[in-house]
């Protein structure tokens, strides 16, 4: 016999948190790698004025390129909203699994916002096959997201409670 979703609240709950969250997370990782290629072209036109004004001394900086789109996920995780540009314009915020930040919402530590960068691009890295997991886990999380113990759901649900 199967348990209607009335008998189970932590499964309506779950669904109602993270309804449609894996189609948006796609859409605000294409509006966040454009806000990163416009960040990226305008540090290299800094750095290129930095390099000239300095004799070719500050054109060392462009070795520092190759971070830049971690520390963009990194410093925007940590923020009050938890959430990159791209998923906060989509209405989405990362919050730690255990508990979803109820009744008072917990955003990522440091660690856990370095952890889920990095596995995000080591995903990327393994052909996006780990990105699958979204099809079949509980709270539609990717394998960076269960690594790390965080859970990308919607904002606005955090503050209502989902209908009977």
């Amino acid at each position: 016999m199967s348990q209607s979703l009335s008998l189970r609240p932590d499964l309506m709950l779950d669904a109602w948190l993270t309804r449609d969250v894996w189609p948006r997370r796609i859409i605000a990782f294409v509006i966040d790698l454009i806000l990163i290629a416009i960040f990226g072209a305008m540090l290299v036109w800094v750095i290129t004025v930095l390099g000239i004004l300095t004799l070719d001394l500050g054109f060392l900086l462009f070795h520092l390129m190759p971070l830049m789109p971690a520390l963009y996920y990194v410093a925007w995780l940590r923020t009050r909203t938890a959430a990159t540009p791209g998923q906060r314009l989509l209405g989405l915020t990362l919050r730690q699994d255990d508990t979803l930040g109820l009744p008072m919402p917990a955003r990522p530590s440091l660690a856990q916002a370095i952890t889920w960068t990095v596995l995000l691009y080591l995903c990327f890295a393994l052909s996006m096959i780990p990105f699958l997991l979204v099809l079949i886990t509980r709270r539609h999380r990717a394998l960076h997201d269960l690594l790390s113990g965080l859970t990308l759901v919607h904002a606005a649900a955090l503050n209502r409670a989902p209908a009977a």
